[in-house]
């Protein structure tokens, strides 16, 4: 793959899986993560995990690192969200 593509791809990634940091900031001060619920970081971890697969089936960083990330995020927030 295109290296300009794969950089683009590491940018567009990064943006959208810091998008978890302010959450998981948010309630691991207030301990409180009522106002989430279950399904969303489950159903958004299924649908990162065929991401990350996709990403290792096609060889592109950019979406297994991005997944990566985001997986971990949502296991957080639902680990976050039984222990609070």
């Amino acid at each position: 793959m295109d290296a300009s593509l794969e950089l683009f791809g590491l940018i567009a990634g990064a943006i959208t899986s810091f998008g978890f940091i302010p959450q998981l900031i948010k309630g691991y001060k207030t301990k409180k993560l009522e106002d989430i619920s279950y399904f969303m970081p489950i159903v958004l971890s299924i649908g990162m995990t065929l991401w990350f697969i996709y990403g290792i089936l096609i060889e592109s960083i950019a979406v297994i690192i991005a997944n990566a990330f985001g997986i971990i995020c949502c296991i957080g927030l639902i680990f976050m969200k039984k222990i609070y």
